[in-house]
């Protein structure tokens, strides 16, 4: 056994079983220890891709994502994905395969330094040497899998891979625990709560890594109190429960913000600032944050209590407390959610993102998985969706990356192919990653990516009208739209033009065996109304 299978048989040990990337020279000893040691490796498109991948495969399995790339190049590309487990908190292992150690040092082709390149967005860069490669595995994962999750990086130079094994396989350390808030921190956070007449409650992207997510919606259950997710949160409680208010800070934000203005308490659980912070939004209502760490706030947001530790642990005892009632009529809660919805639907004679938003929806089992970009869309999916399960929306929202959607929801659909799994991306992000269909095509992972063809990078075109800007540069295809290719990289492509042609073409797309592209051809003026309102 060389280092190389060492650390398959490691990795394999916690868990992993897939591992995405490109490969060159430098790559191959790693790649040959996954072929005979039982970890997949996936050939993406790109690196970045990989990166996204990997961070996709840990929120579904719970397990470290696996990326790797080789040096130079290679890392850079690498760097986008593995930014987004940094900044969305997803655990995963990022290996860069580097040059022989004499070589480190010298002006050669391709060298950089990748500790100094992944320093800034990974918990850890730490370089694998001989008779240490089990230790720092080991080190590795438990600090990946350790709150707040996030990426570690591992530079393995090649005379390391393939040096023979003097260690054997590590046992792995459990990840540090995060110690249970105090008695007193969760009394004061009662008597908050008790004393207010509209707490409403903001759950966030910190919360999507509970163990007992179901403990969230007995807290607002016992005490009667409405809810609100973050966009990375949605679907931890059923959205069609009666207590659900929405998501905030996409579109519709003005309606949300103000109910949440109108309220005298927002309890945060498990808000990430990442998302938005609170003072984006808050106004100068009382907040009451209950998360693993203390909130990164601006002087003026009004913080009254903190209740900093296990998420878990703090949920459930305050879910157990005896019930808490507040002022809010639930004839007041129905109003304000369902003219929210309407008000994301404004009338139209054209094809409209938000129908065929609703298509998707209508169509996609309440237990499957939507996986989406970066762009005016995602502001109209994330308000307008409704998420009924925990793992079934998947976007970037603290890194907030284009190019996330496709490996996303391939990445998904490997992870758990007992789930149906659809991807919608805009034209912008389709153009940036389409390269990717071809690990859709190899792998024959029944995908349906609907591509919302509006012609423009939306989401700039609307922030250039807004500022009084020329528009410049943000139209994609100057041509009228032309009918889809038979085919991407041997992926079948069709067309829609109308809810109904997307209705019957993601129906069949959902019923065979492999991947299809559905070009949905739609008219972006409602995103002035409804994204930014």
């Amino acid at each position: 056994m060389n280092n190389a299978d060492l650390i398959v048989a490691t990795l394999r040990a916690a868990g992993i079983t897939h591992g995405f990337g490109v490969p060159s020279g430098n790559v191959l000893p790693l790649m040959e220890a996954m072929r005979t040691g039982g970890i997949e490796f996936v050939l993406t498109a790109h690196e970045g891709s990989a990166g996204f991948a990997a961070d996709v495969t840990a929120r579904m399995t719970g397990k470290p994502g696996l990326c790797i790339a080789t040096l130079g190049p290679g890392a850079t590309n690498l760097a986008t994905g593995v930014g987004c487990a940094f900044l969305d908190r997803s655990p995963l292992i990022a290996i860069t395969c580097n040059l022989n150690r004499p070589q480190f040092g010298r002006r050669l082709q391709m060298g950089i330094d990748h500790h100094a390149l992944f320093k800034p967005i990974t918990k850890a860069t730490l370089a694998l040497r001989p008779g240490n490669v089990a230790a720092t595995l080991a080190a590795a994962l438990r600090t990946a899998l350790s709150e707040p999750q996030g990426p570690v990086h591992l530079d393995l130079p090649e005379d390391v891979a393939l040096a023979p094994a003097s260690e054997p396989v590590p046992l792995l350390p459990e990840p540090e625990p995060v110690s249970p808030a105090a008695n007193e921190a969760i009394a004061r956070a009662a008597d908050v709560i008790r004393k207010s007449a509209r707490p409403v409650v903001v759950i966030g992207a910190t919360a999507m890594r509970m163990k007992t997510p179901e403990s969230l919606r007995a807290f607002v259950e016992r005490h009667g109190i409405p809810f609100a997710t973050t966009t990375m949160a949605k679907g931890l409680i059923d959205e069609d429960h009666a207590l659900s208010i929405g998501c905030i800070e996409r579109a519709g934000r003005q309606a949300q913000r103000a109910l949440l203005r109108g309220a005298d308490l927002i309890i945060g659980l498990g808000y990430d600032t990442v998302e938005v912070e609170y003072e984006a939004w808050a106004g100068n209502v009382p907040v009451l944050n209950i998360d693993i760490e203390l909130a990164d706030v601006d002087a003026t947001v009004n913080v009254v209590h903190e209740v900093v530790g296990d998420l878990d642990a703090s949920v459930a005892r305050l879910a157990a407390l005896p019930a808490m009632r507040n002022a809010w009529l639930p004839e007041v809660l129905r109003r304000h959610r369902d003219g929210f919805q309407r008000s994301l639907r404004p009338s139209t004679t054209q094809f409209s993102p938000h129908q065929a938003i609703d298509v998707v929806r209508r169509l996609l089992p309440r237990n499957g998985v939507l996986a989406f970009d970066v762009g005016a869309h995602t502001h109209q999916i994330a308000s307008q969706w409704a998420a009924h399960a925990p793992r079934t929306f998947l976007i970037t929202n603290g890194w907030s990356s284009m190019g996330f959607g496709i490996p996303a929801a391939i990445a998904a659909k490997i992870a758990r192919p007992d789930l149906p799994v659809v991807c919608i991306v805009g034209d912008g992000c389709f153009q940036m990653t389409c390269g990717e269909l071809a690990v859709a095509r190899r792998h024959n992972v029944a995908i349906p990516f609907v591509v919302l063809d509006d012609r423009w990078l939306s989401l700039i075109k609307i922030k250039q009208e807004r500022r009084s800007l020329e528009i410049y540069c943000t139209e994609l295809l100057p041509d009228e739209v032309a009918p889809p290719p038979a085919h991407y990289f041997g992926v079948p492509a069709v067309g829609a033009r109308t809810p109904e042609e997307l209705a019957r073409g993601l129906a069949k797309a959902l019923s065979t065996s492999g991947p299809t592209v559905i070009q949905a051809v739609v008219d972006p003026a409602h995103y002035s109304e409804t994204v930014y309102d």
